[in-house]
Order: C-alpha cells, then sequence, then structure tokens
C-alpha cells in the first residue's frame, strides 16, 4: 500500500516539485491550495504519469474553518496520512517597519504561521492514532538570519523554526518525527510575490548567478523521508553554492 502524503500550498513552486517527486516514489497525495483548476489538472497529469491515488482539496490555509473543513471531509481511507508537508508561504513587499504595509504583514502572519499551525493542528491527532508521522516544515534562511527590509518574513520564518524544535520535543513521545527544510535563494514564483507581480524587479533577484530550483529542494524533502525509522533529520539547511548567507553572494556582474 502506497503511503499517503499531504501537501499545502502544491499549486507551484516547491509545494508542485514535490507532488511530482513524491508521485515518481509512489506516493498517494493530498494536494491542497488555493487555485481549484491548478489542483485539479495537476491531480490529473499525476494520476496519468505515475497511477498513484490523488485527492485535490482547495480551500485558503489562512481560515482554520476552512482547514478543518476540509481535513473533516477525508474519506476513512484517506486518514491514514504519513506525512506532511507544510509548505505554504510567501514574502509580501521590502518594506522597512515604520513603512510597513499592514494587508502585507496580515498575509504572512497568517499563512506563514497561522496556516501552519491550524494544519498541524488538523493532522497530527490523526498521527498520533496512527502511532507515527513525519511533519516537515519548510522554513528559510531567512528564519536563520534577518535582512534588511525582509522583518515581518524574518519573524515569521523564525516563529517555523521555533515551532518546528517546539512540535519536535512535544512529538517526540509519540514517535513522530519532525524536520524543518530551509531554502536559501530559489527561483520560483517567491519572488514575483514579494514584488506584487512586477517581473522585472523579480528578475533581479536571480541574476548573475545559479539560485536553487524546486527540484533541488524537493528531492531534499524526499530524502529526509527515506532514513530509517530511528533516523531524523532535525533541521537541513539548502543553499546555492553561489549564496553563503542571507545577503552573501558570488555574482557575475
Amino acid at each position: 500500500m502506497n503511503k499517503i502524503t499531504l501537501i499545502t500550498g502544491a499549486t507551484s513552486g516547491i509545494g508542485r516539485s514535490c507532488a511530482v517527486v513524491f508521485a515518481k516514489n509512489k506516493h498517494d497525495l493530498i494536494i491542497t491550495g488555493r487555485r481549484e483548476k491548478i489542483l485539479n489538472d495537476l491531480s490529473k497529469e499525476l494520476i496519468a504519469e505515475y497511477g498513484v491515488k490523488v485527492m485535490a482539496l482547495a480551500f485558503d490555509i489562512r481560515n482554520n474553518s476552512e482547514v478543518s473543513a476540509a481535513v473533516i471531509s477525508l474519506p476513512e481511507e484517506w486518514k491514514n496520512i504519513e506525512i506532511l508537508i507544510n509548505n505554504a508561504g510567501l514574502a509580501v513587499g521590502l518594506n522597512s517597519i515604520q513603512d510597513g504595509v499592514i494587508d502585507d504583514w496580515e498575509r504572512m502572519i497568517d499563512t506563514n504561521i497561522k496556516g501552519l499551525l491550524y494544519m498541524s493542528r488538523a493532522i497530527l491527532p490523526l498521527f498520533i492514532n496512527n502511532g507515527k508521522g513525519h511533519v516537515i516544515n519548510i522554513g528559510s534562511i531567512a528564519g536563520k538570519e534577518v535582512y534588511p527590509n525582509g522583518n515581518v518574513y524574518c519573524a515569521t520564518k523564525h516563529g517555523v523554526d521555533a515551532l518546528t524544535k517546539a512540535m519536535r520535543i512535544e512529538l517526540v513521545k509519540e514517535n513522530i518525527k519532525v524536520t524543518q527544510v530551509a531554502p536559501g535563494a530559489i527561483e520560483t514564483e517567491f519572488s514575483l510575490v514579494r514584488f506584487k507581480g512586477d517581473s522585472e524587479m523579480a528578475d533581479k533577484v536571480y541574476k548573475g548567478y545559479q539560485p536553487l530550483e524546486a527540484d533541488d529542494v524537493a528531492n531534499s524533502v524526499f530524502y529526509v523521508t527515506t532514513l530509517p525509522e530511528h533516523v531524523n533529520i532535525n533541521d537541513m539547511v539548502i543553499m546555492p553554492t553561489a549564496q553563503a548567507s542571507a545577503t552573501i553572494f558570488n555574482k557575475n556582474d
């Protein structure tokens, strides 16, 4: 019987790549996101290509009642989830705190922190009931270092780092693994969202060096799930070779 893996934010970037990698390795998938058509198209693609079962759940992870309703709606055979990938997240804006846009702050806090909590709260009782499970939280180098004008985004990813540690402490007695995977610069929709659709500004972020690709991170996420039962990767930081820290790059100008 295939393992069941639930991936949040599966419509693009790391989440979509994780869906492909896990399907390729014969995991049945629950994929979630807000863009229903993209989810349904991805679902059909994975079923056709890899012969796995896929359930697509379209909801806003920022809304706890939607999260709860989606999980409650799962048929019994889909509740034997073994892996939860808390991937949904975003950065919006690059303002200083004194010039901050409140709506940007709320989107980041509601998605990156509260959404992760809502989903974890809904799925962890299933893990505990099953006596096993693996939570993988997608963090960021922004959760290890603070950089100029990254304030609230960095704060949310530091929160993911802290919540990952807290989960590990509180779930160790339940035989549940908890891992954080924290990428550096990665070329996805990330910068396009941060710059609110300004593709010229987004493209500049990746000029002069080779950033990570979504598949690089997805392959690493899959790797941490393949280890023996007695082995857990607590924290994995993945950087492009050209990136030494959050702000230090070797760029060919």
